[in-house]
C-alpha cells in the first residue's frame, strides 16, 4: 500500500500531467500484480483512508513522504472517490428521523414498519440511520467519517432531515434532534465532546433494549410487517406497538431539549470547522403555516421539502392523498414569505393518471404563479410490495407506463423546466428487489439525458448546466438575470453562466408585493468544495462570485425601492454575511439599503 501511495506522490512531484483514473489503474494493477501472494491487496478506495490514518495516527512516518500542502491538495483530488458528492459546492449529509405515525395514508407509499412512513430499510441513508439507532448525532458522525475517508471536504455541511412528516413528530423531539445535529458538526475532530461520546451513546441505547441487529430486528418485526403488508394492520398502529416498547419508550425519555441549549450549539457553529450552510426539512404542505415556518426557522431551516405529488384534486384523491391544491398554494406562499427554499416531490404514473395528463400537470407546476419552485424531485410511481397500491395493480387499474414512455416523459418535463428550477433526482433510492412494479433502472436520469442529448441546448433547467467539477475562470462568465412572478413576490433568478450556458453559481432574489424589504433566499456557487478560508481552491468557488452576486442583488433591490434586504442565512454562514454588511435582525440577518 505505502509503495503504490509514494509511486503516486512522486508522480506529482515530478509534474506528471495526466494523473487520471486510467493512470491510475494501471499503476494499481501493476502493484497487485507484483504482490507476492497473487491477490488483490490495493484498491483505490482503501489508499486515501491508508493516508489519512498514517497522517493522524504516525505523524512521523508522514512526514518522512514530504507531502507538502501542494502536493497534498492534488493527491486527495486523484484519490477523491465519487467527486460528485460534492460537485454542487457543499457536502450533503442526510440523516433520517425514527419510525413514527403518519397523519396521512397514501396509496403509494411503503409501509416499511422499521422505517419512518414511505422509506425502506435497505435504502442506503436508511441502512445508516437503522446501524446508528436512528440517532442525529451518531448518524452525523458515520456519514462525515466516510465522507473524509472518501476525500471529500467536509468544512461546509448541508444538512437534509428525512422520515416521513417532520411536523407529526413531538416538539421536544424536532428540538433534540436538531441541537444533535449541530452539536455533531460542532465537536466532529476538536477534542470537546459536551454531552454523550459516541461510545457512550451507543451504549445508552443498548442498554435500553434497542438493536441494530439486521437479523434481530426483522425477527422483533416480522410479524407486524406481514400483517401491515397483507392489512390485517395498518402501518401506523404497527409504528405505535413498536414505540410502545420498553426500548423506544426509554429512549423517548430522553430524547428532548430546549432552544436555549439549540442556540448554543447555533453560536458555536457559527465559527466551528464544520459548518452547516444549509438545513432541509421534509414536510406536507397542508401543515405549513406561519406559525410552523417561524419554528422551523428557529431550528435553522432554510430548505423545506414538501410532497406534493399532482395538482389535480382527482388524482390526489384516488391515491389517498389529503390535500387540497388551494392548501398547496398557500404553502407556496407562507414558505417565499419567510424566505424558504422550496424543493417539491412531483409523481408521475399515480393511479388515474396518462403521460398527457402527466405532462400537463407538470406544465401547470412551473408556469402557475401560485407555485413555480425551486427544485423538484421528480419521481415516477413505482410499487413496492408493502404499499397499498398492490391492490390497484392486482385489479389491473394501475399499471406502470412502458420505459420508453416514460423516459419521453421525463425529457418533455426537463426542456418545460425553467432556468431557476433545479431537478435534483429522478429516481428514489429503492432496491429493484424491493420494486414489484414500476421503473427498476438506477440510470433513469442518465437515460432520459441520452434522449435529450440532441436538444442539449433547449434544456435551461439547472442541475444539466452546472459546472461541477469543471474549473472555471472569472473571464469565462457573465451575469445574467431571470426574472419571474409568483402571485406573492417578483423574483430575479441571478445566475453566472459560461458563454455555452453552464451556470457557475446563483442567487434567488425575492421581491414581495407586501413590503419594502427584500429578501435573498439562496445563494450557491458551483465547483468542487473548497474548504473555509480557501483550504481547498478549484472550481468555481472562493474567487467573489457569491459577493459579487449579493452586491447584484442590493442594487436590483434599491433600484426596485426597497428599504433594506434580508437574507435566510444558514447558522454556518452568518459569518460570511456580516463580512458583506448584514447583521442580525431576528431569525434572518438585515442590511439597510438607504
Amino acid at each position: 500500500m505505502e509503495d503504490a501511495l509514494l509511486e503516486i506522490i512522486a508522480a506529482i512531484r515530478a509534474g506528471n500531467t495526466r494523473l487520471d483514473d486510467a493512470w491510475l489503474s494501471k499503476l494499481l494493477r501493476r502493484h497487485n500484480r507484483a504482490a507476492h501472494d497473487s491477490r488483490r491487496s490495493i484498491a483505490k478506495r482503501r489508499l486515501l483512508p491508508f493516508y489519512l490514518a498514517i497522517k493522524r495516527d504516525n505523524p512521523e512516518r508522514w512526514a518522512s513522504w514530504g507531502v507538502d500542502p501542494a502536493t497534498e491538495a492534488v493527491l486527495l483530488r486523484i484519490l477523491r472517490m465519487k467527486p460528485r458528492r460534492t460537485a454542487s459546492g457543499v457536502a450533503t449529509v442526510t440523516v433520517i428521523t425514527k419510525p413514527w405515525p403518519c397523519s396521512s395514508n397514501c396509496l403509494y407509499c411503503p409501509n416499511d414498519v422499521r422505517m419512518p412512513k414511505s422509506y425502506l430499510h435497505d435504502e442506503p441513508a436508511c441502512q445508516r440511520a437503522e446501524r446508528n439507532f436512528f440517532d442525529p448525532y451518531l448518524q452525523v458522525r458515520s456519514r462525515i467519517t466516510a465522507l473524509r475517508e472518501m476525500g471529500h471536504v467536509t468544512d461546509k455541511i448541508e444538512l437534509i432531515v428525512l422520515g416521513g412528516t417532520w411536523n407529526d413528530y413531538p416538539e421536544e423531539y424536532q428540538i433534540w434532534f436538531v441541537r444533535e445535529l449541530f452539536r455533531a458538526l460542532n465537536e466532529f475532530g476538536d477534542g470537546r465532546t459536551e454531552g454523550e461520546t459516541p461510545e457512550e451513546r451507543e451504549r445508552r441505547y443498548r442498554a435500553d433494549g434497542l438493536t441494530y441487529d439486521p437479523a434481530e430486528l426483522a425477527r422483533r418485526t416480522g410479524e407486524l410487517q406481514q400483517s401491515v403488508t397483507a392489512g390485517g394492520l395498518t402501518y401506523n398502529e404497527a409504528i405505535r406497538e413498536i414505540l410502545h416498547s420498553k426500548g423506544w419508550q426509554r429512549a423517548a425519555s430522553w430524547q428532548s431539549a430546549t432552544f436555549a441549549e439549540l442556540e448554543e450549539q447555533h453560536r458555536r457553529n457559527e465559527t466551528a470547522a464544520h459548518r452547516v450552510v444549509g438545513l432541509t426539512i421534509e414536510t406536507r404542505p397542508d401543515l405549513i403555516r406561519d406559525e410552523t415556518a417561524r419554528t422551523m426557522r428557529r431550528l435553522g431551516c432554510t430548505k423545506i421539502q414538501m410532497g406534493i405529488q399532482s395538482l389535480d384534486e382527482t388524482i390526489l384523491r384516488a391515491n389517498h392523498r389529503n390535500v387540497t391544491v388551494d392548501q398547496i398554494a398557500a404553502a407556496f406562499a407562507t414558505l417565499r414569505h419567510h424566505g424558504y427554499k422550496i424543493q417539491i416531490h412531483f409523481m408521475a404514473n399515480l393511479l388515474g393518471a396518462t403521460p398527457e395528463f402527466d405532462r400537463a400537470d407538470y406544465l401547470r407546476l412551473v408556469q402557475d404563479e401560485r407555485f413555480l419552485p425551486d427544485e423538484v424531485k421528480l419521481y415516477p410511481c413505482c410499487l413496492v410490495e408493502s404499499s397499498r397500491l398492490g391492490i390497484e395493480f392486482a385489479a389491473g387499474t394501475w399499471q406502470p407506463y412502458p420505459e420508453d414512455e416514460l423516459v419521453s416523459l421525463l425529457a418533455d418535463d426537463v426542456l418545460a423546466t425553467p432556468a431557476y428550477t433545479r431537478i435534483s433526482r429522478m429516481i428514489r433510492d429503492i432496491s429493484s428487489t424491493d420494486i414489484v412494479a414500476g421503473n427498476k433502472k438506477t440510470n433513469l436520469r442518465q437515460m432520459v439525458e441520452a434522449r435529450l442529448a440532441p436538444r442539449r441546448t433547449e434544456v435551461r433547467e439547472i442541475r444539466m448546466r452546472e459546472v461541477a467539477t469543471s474549473d472555471v475562470t472569472l473571464d469565462d462568465l457573465s451575469l445574467d438575470c431571470v426574472p419571474y412572478a409568483t402571485a406573492t413576490t417578483d423574483e430575479r433568478f441571478l445566475q453566472w453562466v459560461t458563454g455555452d450556458g453552464h451556470i457557475a453559481g446563483f442567487l434567488r432574489l425575492s421581491l414581495p408585493h407586501d413590503g419594502r424589504i427584500a429578501m435573498i433566499r439562496e445563494v450557491h456557487v458551483y465547483g468542487r468544495v473548497a474548504g473555509i478560508g480557501g483550504s481547498e481552491h478549484g472550481g468555481a468557488q472562493h474567487v467573489g462570485l457569491g459577493r459579487q452576486l449579493v452586491e447584484r442583488a442590493c442594487a436590483d433591490a434599491s433600484a426596485a425601492g426597497y428599504t433594506a434586504i434580508r437574507v435566510i442565512s444558514a447558522i454556518g454562514t452568518r459569518e460570511y454575511y456580516r463580512g458583506l454588511g448584514f447583521t442580525t435582525d431576528g431569525l434572518y440577518q438585515r442590511k439597510d439599503l438607504r
